[in-house]
């Protein structure tokens, strides 16, 4: 098969199962806000595998950045939080699917997500990084081209990644991609930024950045249902009034070390 008979191919795939989400959303049904509050839950989503932003720490808690923000915004609705974790190749059709109410988990708003689902936010600003360990004889982007990349499965760095051409190997979140990288299973890996910065800083992991000049700043935000746009206005509300009170810059010191908008 030829690259262009295979990004042909990709692309037509990548059509074709977004076509499929959007027929599970069947027809447009009524806001779902008052429904939320009835129940007094708001259900989020997350893989809980993206450390410092969302993971489980050692008493089987799901901690992190992104439930501390999903649940300052529900407590703002007046509601309790519920947190799900799941897949995060399946997070959209499990979205959805009706399974969670949103999915707060570090999301890069995207205009082919936009296509099936609606986002709050964004609530925070990234960008996509390459990453090999230090010392690399692998220094420049276009050494990723005789290269075994590491990327998780179903986020955007992997449809990039192979828009590129690249060898794969996919996993389920960034530890793994992580203890990938330091065992020498995989080259490099692609990743948002933040994360990979952080834990390099904490002295976890002695790694080396492969400067991207084609990598732009990207919002990730929340991913709710289509149209709901009273729930929408509800989350960006108090959203907007914890970036404005403080609590959103104290969340972000506890769990990132700054702000990151």
């Amino acid at each position: 098969m030829t690259k262009s008979t295979s990004m042909i191919r990709r692309t037509f795939l990548g059509a074709t199962a977004l076509a499929a989400v959007a027929l599970i959303a069947g027809p447009v049904a009524a806001d779902e806000l008052e429904g939320i509050k009835e129940r007094g839950v708001l259900k989020i989503a997350m893989t809980g595998q993206y450390p410092p932003f969302n993971f489980v720490n050692e008493k089987n808690e799901v901690v992190g950045f992104d439930p501390a923000i999903g649940t300052e915004i529900a407590k703002r609705m007046g509601l309790e939080t519920e947190i799900v974790t799941t897949a995060w190749d399946g997070i959209i059709g499990g979205l959805i699917a009706n399974k969670y109410d949103a999915v707060v988990g570090s999301m890069s708003i995207t205009e082919e997500r936009d296509k099936v689902i609606d986002f709050v936010g964004p609530y925070y600003t990234t960008s996509r990084a390459i990453f090999t360990v230090a010392g690399s004889d692998l220094t420049t982007v276009e050494g990723l081209d005789d290269a075994v990349v590491g990327v998780t499965l179903g986020e955007t760095h992997e449809q990039w990644a192979r828009d590129q051409g690249y060898t794969l190997k996919t996993y389920k979140g960034l530890p793994e991609l992580l203890l990938e990288l330091t065992n020498g299973r995989v080259d490099a890996i692609v990743n948002d930024s933040i994360p990979v910065i952080l834990a390099m800083k904490s002295g976890q992991y002695d790694l080396a950045e492969i400067k991207d000049p084609s990598a732009e700043p990207v919002g990730a935000g929340i991913a709710i249902r289509e149209n709901n746009p009273d729930l929408a206005a509800a989350m960006q509300k108090a959203l907007d009034d914890m970036m404005e009170d403080g609590t959103y810059m104290e969340i972000a010191n506890e769990w990132v070390g700054g702000d990151i908008r």
